[in-house]
């Protein structure tokens, strides 16, 4: 009897020990075309919020579990986003290869317009915007775009206008999960280094899972102006978002 109970506490011992475990992934990053190595890749946990960098090696090691989703950026490559596989927590010489953002640009497809060099005859075939604007007396914003010319689309412009908290309810609501990210974004050293050096908002999309459009949204409907927004980096976007965020949870309550 005694044998089964020592037997049965050992087992529970290794079951607890391995479930407190923190797996960790490991490996180094690279050039996908000169295979060099790159130094000071941000190498970014979505799933737990955690960031590190690579060292002068190219080499990193991250916390990080099955199926948690890591993002790596670095200036002049096109950013990669992975998600963490058995293979990449049981090997050590994992290799991450980055591509230039001169390998990476898409096909681009110019539609000819036949312009003809003749102002009244090009002004006929160039294209023409057809969404609306819309300028209020006394409000500071240039404009307010709705989309093309409707009554729905004057109704968008005034609701957004004279109801933002609508909108911030709709979309914190939503992603009341994401949000609560930006607590942890903010204690995380190495994403805040990251963040004091874009301009880009990239990362704070792929944290957030927001739309960029969204976050020049919130920031407009939380009253930042519009050269704010424009020329603050994506720490200080972070943190205003995170402002917000806080305002909006003690209202809620």
């Amino acid at each position: 009897m005694k044998k089964i109970i020592i037997f049965i506490t050992l087992t529970i011992s290794t079951l607890t020990f391995s479930q407190d475990q923190t797996d960790t992934v490991k490996g180094n990053v690279q050039s996908e075309t000169s295979k060099s190595i790159l130094q000071n890749v941000h190498v970014l946990n979505l799933t737990k919020v955690k960031g590190t960098i690579t060292n002068n090696n190219g080499e990193f090691e991250i916390q990080a579990k099955l199926n948690d989703t890591l993002y790596f950026s670095y200036i002049g490559y096109k950013s990669l986003k992975i998600v963490v596989t058995n293979d990449l927590i049981k090997f050590d010489d994992n290799t991450i290869e980055l591509t230039e953002l001169a390998f990476a640009l898409e096909e681009i497809i110019i539609k000819p317009y036949q312009l003809t060099g003749y102002l009244e005859i090009d002004v006929k075939n160039a294209p023409v915007n057809t969404s609306t604007r819309y300028k209020i007396i006394g409000l500071p914003n240039l404009g307010y775009e709705a989309g093309r010319r409707s009554r729905s689309g004057i109704s968008k412009v005034i609701g957004a206008i004279f109801n933002p908290a609508d909108f911030l309810n709709n979309l914190f609501k939503k992603r009341s999960r994401k949000m609560d990210k930006l607590r942890l974004m903010r204690e995380d050293e190495e994403i805040k280094n990251l963040l004091s050096i874009k301009f880009d908002r990239e990362v704070l999309v792929q944290l957030l899972g927001v739309d960029r459009a969204d976050i020049d949204e919130i920031l407009r409907n939380c009253n930042f102006s519009d050269t704010f927004i424009q020329q603050a980096n994506d720490l200080q976007i972070l943190e205003a978002i995170s402002e917000c965020y806080d305002e909006y949870k003690l209202l809620e309550f």
